[in-house]
């Protein structure tokens, strides 16, 4: 699916999709297109190809004549797409570590570094976007388009949660020191520590989905009253 070739398509794109990520628009909630064009300030034919991509990334559904709503995803589902998310961006990290071009592995060690200052600062908004900075960064070094468009929508059908297991106490520290490990591996070109710190990285993610699972905890429609209340 296509979407508006314009910035102003691309645009509304990324902020609706924002708005479904941090729960600022909440699963099940309906998107009224003529709602969204005020709001977007943008035309309504763009408005409608946004929500026909987001409806291929899976944070949309679409039912005849009842229009467009916020795709509710469990917990559940979240840690099915992150067991799925493990052997992918395992397999990615590998092939990173084996392929990285001496400016990227720069790239990659400068993230780390910037990672280590938002946990610093405590600085749960900088280290989420880092965090997703740094994983698209290997799926790019990787260099396999089959695996990356895969990931890209797994991705997307996630993060809501993950942004949640971010937000868990102590949580950041023990972040950085798994993603300071994959940098590590992959920068020093050791394909299968790459692959083996990456896996473990996203087992220990899916353990605490699983524990709030568990615990009957639904932590995700926080997350957005949670990181608007860090930010400001």
């Amino acid at each position: 699916m296509t979407v508006d070739s314009t910035d102003d398509g691309r645009g509304v794109v990324e902020r609706v999709r924002d708005a479904i990520l941090t729960g600022e628009l909440s699963p099940g909630q309906r998107l009224v297109e003529a709602e969204l064009t005020e709001r977007f300030a943008t035309s309504r034919g763009t408005v409608r190809q946004a929500l026909l991509h987001l409806e291929g990334l899976g944070l949309v559904t679409r039912e005849r004549n009842r229009g467009a709503r916020v795709r509710a995803i469990t917990l559940e589902e979240a840690v099915e797409v992150t067991e799925a998310r493990a052997v992918l961006e395992g397999l990615c990290a590998a092939k990173a570590a084996a392929g990285a071009t001496d400016d990227e592995r720069e790239e990659l060690t400068e993230l780390g570094r910037a990672l280590e200052r938002a946990v610093a600062a405590e600085d749960v908004i900088g280290y989420s976007n880092l965090v997703q900075d740094i994983h698209r960064l290997i799926r790019e070094m990787a260099r396999q388009d089959t695996v990356a468009d895969l990931l890209e929508r797994l991705r997307y059908q996630s993060v809501r949660y993950h942004f949640s297991v971010a937000l868990l106490p102590g949580r950041m520290p023990v972040g950085l020191r798994e993603h300071l490990e994959v940098v590590d591996a992959v920068t020093r070109g050791s394909p299968a520590e790459a692959e083996a710190v990456m896996r473990d990285h996203l087992t220990n993610v899916i353990a605490l989905l699983r524990d709030i699972a568990d615990r009957g905890l639904t932590r995700a429609p926080l997350v957005s009253a949670q990181l608007r209340a860090r930010r400001d």
